[in-house]
């Protein structure tokens, strides 16, 4: 059948409509068309390749899984280093082969537990460490030499890099034996996550430090993750996740080369780390993108070695498409993104337990997540096949169409000078902002389909939930931190911690410091503050985005937003002023994709809008809501602490005579401790997946309850 004689057969069976009319448009900007061909591949090069060889479209290794499997992980850490230690035997006892670590948010900021202020953050989101005998507590009876161990670390890299050491030291495994990878990728950082502590010309000096160090002292150990997965969960497309992660690996290559380091030195240690969403086909093409893209970005430098020219990556299903409402769903996505994962060519896999959206994940849950690894790799007949889409007219179409795009975002980076003054700029945090706001009024129009949230919806009972109670653990913490102190050489700690500070303020790489503090005993708040007295603590300006929610959702439903305007008019008529409200991020969680697109759509709707700094202390917060004259303060909550900070903000509110100002939260809260908050003095709570405009409305008649507006 010719393609002329198709599109007749086409336009029968939709009533003459002409094929085109079948195209979807992604958010990338991709047109997809209902029907490829060969025809759709004949200016396509790389199709032909093998596995294993340039430009490694296919895999970077030429026998992939039928050799052997992907590498299963778990990323995981449960509030003490001894629970996290138990869980990670569990898991290595019960199928998975290497360990993935995350550390609570204190460890993440360069903070030791007793911080003031981190009171609602230890144990939460991760393991606190605060010395080497919490990190030889975490990997006790683990054999170092033998399991590969992946670490979430980028702003308190230099200490936790150190401890890591010093505890296979002292279990007698010399730092050439050790296997696995420190994420060690500040510039996404600054980007979408803001777990950074230092500016980013001397972070990427740190990176760089480390980067020299392993090349020298760790040959098996991956220096750096270069890091797409927090773009993706921050609502990046998967062009910009593509092209913003390989503009950033780019960027360290440079750092390293300048350092005096010779490309085929580190180049073969450098590893990558993407988010796997649900965009089935999608997620497999820009694996697939990436290889060649990166293989062709790094011949540019000539390495002899074909190791240097190879991406692997590590990915993890998403944790942005998990849903609270109907959990069990998430089982379904998550399979479906560790299979695109898979067919993709990922060299390890995390997949994320189904509870994920409310809580940390509970033995059960994350039982089932690994297993579903498993049954992919032992069940399904995948591995034996190579790249089993390979030659797939839309896989490959696709792949080719991802590889272009991403390649036009990084030449736009190149031109601003690199990630680094793009970042500085602003540019790849707008952008991703700008595709978080719009999925938003997709999801909340309808447009895309999330079962069990905006359509097919039911009511269902609270998931059990794992709980951490953060001041238990934090007292534990402290008193080891006292323990220790009491024992060790303070007058040697002080000696080496200023022999960092100097070394920082140099070119004197830190790490063999770094390395001697904490073999003393010193602690990670103590390394990094003497990073801190070489450097200055960095925060970000903070900024909003404006128009793209209103004006998207205004051109679909004309008649609620003109509803909604003028319920805000006869606010402001009556009071004198639009309706102020503050977001507000409390503690040490950077995640802050949910409150700047509350910030962004409130603000478009008709609110005035203040978006407060990161990193804020309950009492800070209040101060400067209580400044502004706010109606409302908002609070965004990603990380746990909402038992604990939220009540401190409610006290200091009656302390300060804001009595009158609302308090609502949104983010991820167990329902369970809905009835809580309430009792408290909370007037509203919003769960994932609350459409905003909805939330709008319920907050603005709470406000017209108060000052009497019918």
């Amino acid at each position: 059948m010719s393609k002329e004689e198709w599109g007749k057969k086409v336009r029968a069976e939709l009533k003459d409509k002409d094929p085109q009319s079948l195209l979807w448009k992604t958010p990338e900007g991709i047109d997809i068309k209902p029907l490829y061909t060969l025809e759709d591949l004949k200016d396509i090069a790389d199709i032909s390749s093998y596995p294993g060889c340039f430009p490694y479209l296919r895999g970077p290794r030429a026998t992939m899984y039928t050799h052997r499997p992907w590498t299963l992980r778990q990323y995981a850490g449960f509030s003490t280093a001894e629970e996290s230690n138990k869980f990670y035997r569990d898991n290595l006892k019960a199928g998975q082969h290497g360990l993935s670590v995350a550390f609570d948010l204190p460890t993440h900021r360069g903070y030791d537990s007793d911080h003031p202020r981190v009171v609602g953050d230890v144990g939460k989101a991760g393991v606190a460490i605060d010395t080497v005998e919490d990190m030889k507590l975490l990997f006790k009876d683990i054999p170092l030499d033998k399991v590969s161990v992946s670490m979430t670390m980028n702003g308190a890299v230099i200490p936790i890099m150190a401890a890591f050491i010093v505890a296979a030291e002292e279990q007698g495994v010399a730092p050439a034996q050790l296997k696995g990878t420190m994420q060690n990728d500040i510039l996404k950082e600054f980007m979408v996550r803001n777990t950074y502590i230092y500016p980013p010309e001397p972070s990427m000096r740190l990176v760089a430090d480390i980067m020299e160090y392993t090349s020298q002292h760790m040959p098996d150990f991956n220096s750096i993750s270069v890091s797409g997965y927090h773009m993706h969960e921050a609502g990046a497309t998967a062009v910009e996740e593509l092209a913003f992660t390989l503009a950033d690996g780019l960027e360290y290559v440079r750092t390293a080369l300048k350092r005096g380091l010779p490309i085929d030195v580190f180049a073969p240690r450098l590893s990558f780390f993407f988010g796997i969403g649900m965009n089935f086909f999608m997620e497999i093409a820009k694996l697939r993108a990436a290889r060649v893209l990166w293989a062709e970005m790094m011949a540019s430098f000539k390495p002899q070695n074909p190791q240097s020219l190879m991406l692997r990556t590590h990915c993890q299903t998403s944790g942005v498409s998990l849903a609270a409402q109907d959990p069990l769903n998430n089982i379904v996505r998550t399979t479906l993104e560790a299979l695109s994962a898979v067919l993709g060519g990922t060299q390890s896999l995390h997949t994320d337990s189904y509870d994920e959206a409310v809580g940390l994940p509970t033995p059960k849950s994350a039982r089932v997540a690994r297993n579903t690894q498993l049954i992919l790799a032992e069940e399904t007949g995948i591995p034996h096949v190579i790249d089993p889409l390979g030659g797939s007219y839309y896989v490959e179409a696709l792949t080719h169409s991802l590889k272009t795009h991403a390649k036009a975002l990084i030449d736009e980076v190149e031109a601003l000078g690199g990630m680094t003054k793009a970042i500085l700029e602003g540019m790849p945090k707008l952008r991703i902002e700008e595709s978080a706001a719009k999925r938003q009024v997709r999801i909340d129009l309808g447009q895309e389909t999330i079962v069990g949230v905006n359509k097919y919806t039911l009511e269902e009972p609270p998931l059990e939930i794992l709980e951490i109670d953060a001041s238990e653990v934090r007292e534990g913490q402290i008193k080891r931190l006292e323990y220790i102190k009491k024992r060790r050489d303070n007058k040697q700690v002080e000696q080496l911690l200023e022999k960092l500070i100097q070394a920082a303020k140099t070119d004197v790489n830190v790490m063999p410091l770094a390395i001697e503090a904490m073999r003393a005993r010193a602690t990670v708040g103590e390394v990094s503050n003497a990073l801190e007295k070489a450097f200055y603590r960095y925060e970000a300006p903070t900024r909003t985005i404006h128009g793209i929610y209103g004006a998207l959702y205004e051109a679909e439903r004309p008649e609620e937003i003109a509803a909604f305007h003028k319920r805000i008019q006869a606010f402001e008529k009556r009071v004198g002023q639009k309706p102020h409200m503050m977001v507000a991020k409390l503690g040490q969680d950077g995640h802050e994709r949910g409150a700047k697109i509350i910030a962004s759509a409130f603000g478009d709707l008709g609110f005035q809008v203040d978006m407060g700094p990161l990193f804020q202390t309950p009492e800070e917060a209040v101060k400067t809501a209580v400044q502004k004259k706010v109606h409302v303060l908002g609070l965004s909550s990603q990380a746990a602490g909402h038992l604990v900070l939220v009540p401190q903000v409610l006290k200091t509110l009656k302390e300060t005579g804001g009595n009158d100002i609302l308090v609502v939260c949104g983010g991820v809260i167990p329902s369970q401790d809905y009835e809580d908050l309430y009792a408290q003095g909370v007037a509203a709570i919003f769960g994932p997946g609350t459409p905003l405009l909805k939330a709008a409305e319920n907050i603005l008649t709470l406000l017209e309850k108060i000052y009497k507006i019918p």
